[in-house]
């Protein structure tokens, strides 16, 4: 597929899916001169690309239908079903067409979605993503790819350098990459499970929590000290009006795939079930509370509630005042 002849389309403008969209229209515009197609359930959240020179349509039918490239950028796997189904249902033409779903879901599900749209003449590759949304903003997301070759090939242009700033090649069998994302999901909640333990275990003792960040940053890396910030800054719960910078329910829906693709293999982990409880538990004080929004390290507050501390730190505590 000759790069001048694409046409993308992009389904799904949640904050990480318009902070991508954004990217990648922004890369057609400036090489091609091209406007990226969207569309969006709620009409509104695409109206800041719109106002960019973004394409909207009314349907994902009509997307499907004047795109020969569709990014999938979705909220779980009910909703990943869901599209495919509608691009499916969309018509015939579907032959060439090129699918890429963004989506973390469970390996299963993008096995089964995979087999669905090849029998119908697509190609599907799974492309799930690391980070969260500030980092898709500046476009330096870690990406894992897993498909045809050839789709890699067509659609690299828009990966490294547009909104990642590496992408790991896991395959050809597109839920291999969600395999990988499940596993950093859980390495990641088991990273933030412990960085939540060592900064309670600070407070406890009297230790400066300032100098654990500096250790933090300069002997675990970056992924380690951006952790430990969401903590000590209160991105573990954002203040009224602020979005999270990794949603809980997303991390709840995220680390559970992981957790359960390993119970079917029968691979213990322990690390993973520990923090996934402790997300579940957040969960409960969000509803307890109102459904307030929390972050994905919001386990941070169980942990210091299982120490005798209050969820809300003294920093947390002074700015929603």
């Amino acid at each position: 597929m000759a790069t001048t002849s694409l046409q993308l389309g992009w389904i799904g403008l949640g904050s990480m899916g318009n902070a991508m969209a954004k990217n990648i229209h922004a890369h057609l515009q400036s090489q091609f001169g091209t406007s990226l197609r969207f569309y969006n359930r709620t009409a509104s959240r695409g109206d800041a690309l719109e106002a960019l020179g973004g394409e909207r349509c009314i349907s994902i039918a009509d997307l499907a239908a004047r795109s020969n490239i569709i990014f999938i950028s979705a909220s779980d796997d009910v909703a990943v079903e869901s599209i495919v189904e509608q691009i499916i249902s969309s018509g015939p033409g579907l032959a060439n067409k090129i699918i890429v779903d963004t989506t973390t879901i469970h390996p299963n599900t993008t096995k089964t979605v995979s087999e669905k749209l090849c029998a119908h003449g697509a190609q599907f590759a799974a492309t799930p993503v690391f980070g969260a949304t500030p980092v898709a903003e500046q476009g330096k997301l870690l990406v894992a790819f897993a498909g045809p070759e050839n789709v890699y090939k067509t659609i690299a242009p828009f990966l490294k350098g547009t909104i990642a700033r590496e992408v790991l090649l896991v395959g050809k069998e597109p839920e291999k990459a969600m395999l990988l994302k499940t596993t950093g999901n859980f390495m990641m909640a088991g990273l933030m499970e412990i960085i939540a333990e060592a900064h309670v275990f600070a407070e406890k003792t009297g230790l400066d929590s300032t100098v654990l960040e500096k250790l933090l940053e300069l002997n675990f890396g970056t992924v380690a000290h951006s952790d430990s910030i969401r903590m000590t800054t209160g991105v573990y719960m954002p203040g009224n009006g602020e979005a999270p910078w990794s949603d809980l329910n997303l991390a709840l829906k995220d680390v559970g795939h992981g957790v359960d693709s390993a119970k079917q293999v029968g691979a213990s982990l322990k690390v993973g079930n520990t923090a996934l409880e402790h997300l579940k538990r957040a969960k409960v004080y969000s509803d307890e509370n109102g459904q307030r929004p929390l972050d994905s390290s919001s386990l941070y507050g169980i942990v210091r509630q299982d120490s005798g501390l209050d969820f809300q730190t003294d920093y947390v505590k002074k700015r929603d005042q």
